[in-house]
């Protein structure tokens, strides 16, 4: 095989590709998939994990040298 032929299967699986994911963003428009995408970023929280407050944090970074108890 060429190099001018691996371009061409290249280029095809590309077209393929683009064309596929086309297809899904139009079958996804047609069907309401993409309306409303705010309610449904909301309808992760609920009572427990209200929308706006911070329930889950990092833990501090450890100074070198200290124990997580707190005793050097």
């Amino acid at each position: 095989m060429e190099w001018s032929e691996y371009i061409l299967v290249g280029f095809l699986f590309a077209s393929l590709f683009f064309i596929g994911a086309a297809l899904a963003l139009y079958w996804a428009h047609r069907n309401g998939q993409l309306s409303e995408l705010e309610e449904g970023a909301k309808s992760i929280f609920d009572e427990d994990e209200p929308m706006g407050e911070v329930s889950d944090q990092f833990p501090e970074k450890r100074r070198k040298g200290r124990r997580p108890d707190g005793d050097s």
